[in-house]
């Protein structure tokens, strides 16, 4: 008897555990949950996901925790201008249902991208896609010695542009367009460590002949005079086709801004950054992290002692190109004006009021 006892004691036991865990977990998703939140919101054009999940969740990046799966649906996650999203009670948990026509539907975590046009997208691409077109990032300078470089221009020119012809020295695709870039500032860590080398673009060529190792192109297209020693890439088509889901990493990660591309001083929303991580760290395309500054270092009015104030959280930004040792990331909230030395770090799971 005293066995049954305790064997219903513990059944009991760990019955009111689950249960206080299941209320726990269902109170922390409701107090995701925006105090304004709309009940429903109808889809617009230029929306993008970011935005939309924006009007529902103090943490826009948080969103699959909103958006349910229902594989009965044919592709339920792609919205377009003019759905509507209604919020709705999931079993305890706060959940968006989207409304086409006669259909209700529960939305996906799962973003793809179909040919439909007019589907909207997580986060502004064309910003992000832009700014890969006109930068890339070696590992170091010993790398550049590898890649095909301009060494002459015709009929002895040492400054080319667009219409004509210049010789390469490496290995240069035989068919399609080319890439000309030029080393810029090297990236580094606060303490020096050298990150990798910056490359701008300079312009597009094709290719015409080749000749052992030398290879005559055409220069297409130039935004810069095209010089003696530039770089030769072959242009990538970049991956950033709304197949990544903004989320955190999946281990702790600890940084710094270290750059903003173009020499901008300032940084505000929607404005590409450099990070001191990257793929070594975990960082991943799609990762978000929070941007933490330093607090003031003030005097004591009482003691007249330097007092350093607690950093405070200023921004969000999300990874969408990462290198070895350094990253690109886009600025997705900003709460104030940030700046190069800024600190990044994974985001909590604590409500932040932007």
């Amino acid at each position: 008897m005293a066995a049954k006892q305790h064997a219903f004691r513990d059944a009991f036991g760990a019955l009111l555990l689950s249960a206080a865990l299941l209320i726990s977990a269902d109170t922390a998703a409701w107090e995701r949950l925006r105090s304004d939140a709309p009940e429903r919101y109808q889809v617009a054009a230029g929306d993008t996901l970011w935005a939309i999940a924006g009007r529902f969740l103090y943490a826009p990046w948080q969103w699959p925790q909103l958006w349910q799966h229902n594989p009965q649906i044919a592709n339920p996650h792609l919205i377009y201008p003019g759905d509507v999203l209604v919020l709705s009670d999931c079993q305890g948990t706060p959940c968006l249902a989207l409304e086409r026509g006669q259909q209700v539907v529960k939305l996906s975590p799962q973003v793809r991208t179909l040919p439909h046009r007019e589907a909207i997208e997580p986060i502004p691409m064309a910003v992000a896609r832009a700014f890969l077109r006109e930068h890339r990032v070696v590992d170091d300078r010993e790398g550049l010695q590898e890649l095909a470089y301009v060494v002459a221009g015709n009929d002895h020119r040492l400054i080319s542009g667009a219409g004509d012809r210049i010789y390469v020295r490496g290995e240069v695709p035989r068919l399609g367009r080319v890439g000309i870039f030029r080393p810029s500032e090297p990236y580094q860590a606060m303490d020096g460590t050298p990150l990798g080398l910056e490359l701008i673009s300079v312009g597009q060529a094709r290719p015409i002949s080749r000749e052992g190792d030398l290879a005559q192109l055409e220069v297409i297209s130039s935004h810069q005079e095209v010089r003696i020693n530039d770089i030769i890439l072959p242009l990538e088509e970049r991956e950033l086709n709304s197949e990544f889901m903004p989320r955190a990493p999946l281990n702790d990660v600890e940084g710094q801004i270290i750059a903003v591309p173009g020499g901008v001083r300032f940084i505000g929303r929607y404005q590409i950054v450099a990070l001191d991580r990257g793929t070594l760290d975990g960082l991943q395309a799609g990762h978000v992290l929070r941007v933490n500054q330093q607090g003031e270092l003030i005097n004591d009015p009482r003691t007249q002692e330097l007092v350093q104030l607690p950093s405070t959280e200023a921004g969000v930004v999300m990874v969408f190109k990462p290198y070895d040792h350094v990253s690109y990331a886009l600025v997705m909230q900003a709460s104030r004006v940030l700046a190069v030395g800024d600190q990044v770090a994974s985001p909590t799971n604590e409500r932040a009021q932007y």
